[in-house]
Order: structure tokens, then sequence, then C-alpha cells
């Protein structure tokens, strides 16, 4: 079930509705023709270092847009920050690497404030991570935890695992190396 706002509906959301099919229109396109769309919006997200798709320098960069037009997970889950389980929405973190043909076998993860954290590519693999854009339906504002936020599935840890998925988990993600 989809979670919507109780707010009319506004200037911002009449741009998203033309603009995420436009987004994903052109995701699509470009994923056949293979290459990476240039963002049309701010930059989110920089992935740097092994990118084999490259849409600004030797970069792959996302905008909301972008970040938007791939499958979407929505999941609730309790974390290690919040007493009551969170519903979270975003892509798979695996997938946004895909998409810039990312190889590797360790990523550096970078906050907004420096802060760093190295995540091996395997987790990716194992576990479904979630690049979360929304946080109980809405977009998760820059104060909190946002815009861009990883999310590990909690729920299916315990021990020294879930001390690992919370120390891997990192909101306010700017940039991600991959070594």
């Amino acid at each position: 079930m989809a979670l919507k706002s109780m707010r009319p509906p506004g200037r911002r959301s009449a741009l998203l509705r033309f603009a995420l099919p436009l987004a994903w229109a052109l995701l699509g396109r470009s994923a056949a023709a293979g290459k990476l769309p240039e963002p049309t919006g701010a930059v989110l997200l920089t992935l740097s270092g092994r990118v084999g798709q490259a849409n600004q320098g030797a970069q792959a960069v996302f905008d909301l847009a972008m970040l938007s037009a791939l499958a979407q997970r929505r999941f609730s889950v309790k974390t290690p920050w919040d007493p009551r389980p969170v519903s979270f929405e975003g892509p798979l973190l695996r997938e946004v690497l895909q998409a810039a043909e990312a190889r590797g076998t360790r990523l550096t993860l970078v906050a907004v404030n420096d802060y760093k954290v190295e995540v091996p590519m395997d987790d990716l693999e194992h576990w479904d991570v979630v690049l979360a854009l929304k946080m109980n339906g809405q977009a998760i504002p820059t104060r909190t935890k946002g815009p861009l936020f990883v999310v590990y599935p909690f729920d299916q840890a315990q021990g020294t695992l879930l001390d690992q998925f919370r120390d891997r988990s990192i909101w306010q993600l700017v940039s991600i190396r991959i070594n």
C-alpha cells in the first residue's frame, strides 16, 4: 500500500508527477543504449573509483529523479536510533551501483560532514541494503538523516552482525568510492 501525503498537491508534487515518468523514460532509454543519463536536478550522490558508466567526467552522478527512477523497495524496520519501526523507501544500493556498472570489493561511503564508513561489496549481495530516499513516506530532510540514508535490514540481524549493520548504516550520504 502506498503512503500518501495528506497535503493537497502543490507545485512540487506536480513537478514530480512530470519529472518521474520522464526520468524513468530517460533512465530506461539510456540503460538500453548502455549510457547513464545526465542529471537534470541537483546532484545528490556521486560514485567514483571503479565506475564503468560515468556521466560526469570519470564519475557517475545521480539526482533525485534518477534515483527515483530505479525500482523502489519499501519496508519497515526497527532501527537502533528509533524506538518504533520506521518505514523506508528507496532503491537497493546494489542497483544504484549496477546502474553505474560499478565493480569492486570495497566501498567507502562518505556523509556530508566527511564521516566515512567502509562497506564490503559482499554486503550488497547478501543483504537488501536500501538507499532510502523517504522515511515514513516523506523525503528525508538534511537536518535529520537525509536526503540519502543507507539502511540495512536490522530485523534480520542480532549480536555482532547487528553492530556491523548499525556501523555501516550512514545517513546524509553524498558519495561512494568503489575500490
